[in-house]
């Protein structure tokens, strides 16, 4: 059985199905990409910083934020960019740049979910309207159906539901995967930020809370 077979058995819900799979299947490609990008090893950076700051090389760690794209090195920045305020300040600035970050790793996450939780919806749409059907011809028949006529409707209906459970399932697990990566990397860029915050203060004695 080819796949032109099993679309044309599920009937007309099996191509919303697979749009949902499309849509979802784009997401997961976008998101896996962005997210590769934006994880850095976090550890390693804030050493460096710290070496620098030490040094009192603020431009050159403005620099290597620059030069990192990802989502802890811009916040960083922005802390760098007011070493010289008031510690209450820097922790705004930081604060700001990681409201603008937190939607850009979470996006589109919501959309996968969608995708997730409509498709095996849409099976069972599809396995209803097959058992209608099936029932119908019964009907029609007066009850003189043949058994292996009666058999085929109902597996017919039941190819919706294993298509949107083969849908739901693999885009469930890899939305759980996307949102607890950057559950982590959230818990990253809030240390890092305290951390940086620490720094600056300790380096030129700011002892302001």
């Amino acid at each position: 059985m080819n796949i032109i077979e099993i679309i044309r058995q599920g009937g007309i819900l099996m191509w919303p199905i697979m749009f949902t799979s499309v849509v979802g299947m784009a997401i997961v490609i976008e998101r896996w990409l962005t997210l590769r990008r934006a994880d850095i090893d976090t550890r390693e950076f804030m050493d460096t910083m710290r070496q620098v700051i030490r040094q009192n090389r603020i431009q050159e760690a403005i620099n290597i934020c620059d030069e990192t794209d990802a989502p802890v090195a811009r916040i960083i920045k922005a802390g760098l960019l007011k070493h010289r305020q008031s510690r209450e300040i820097i922790r705004e600035a930081i604060e700001d740049a990681g409201r603008f970050e937190i939607p850009r790793l979470e996006r589109y996450l919501s959309g996968l979910a969608t995708c997730a939780t409509i498709a095996p919806m849409l099976g069972l749409l599809g396995t209803v309207q097959g058992m209608i059907l099936a029932f119908a011809q019964i009907q029609n028949k007066r009850g003189q159906v043949n058994p292996s006529d009666l058999a085929e409707g109902i597996g017919n209906a039941l190819v919706t539901t294993a298509a949107g459970l083969a849908v739901a399932i693999p885009l469930l697990i890899l939305y759980n995967y996307f949102t607890s990566r950057v559950e982590n990397m959230l818990v990253e860029m809030e240390a890092s930020s305290v951390e940086l915050v620490d720094m600056l203060t300790r380096h030129r004695g700011d002892t302001e809370i």
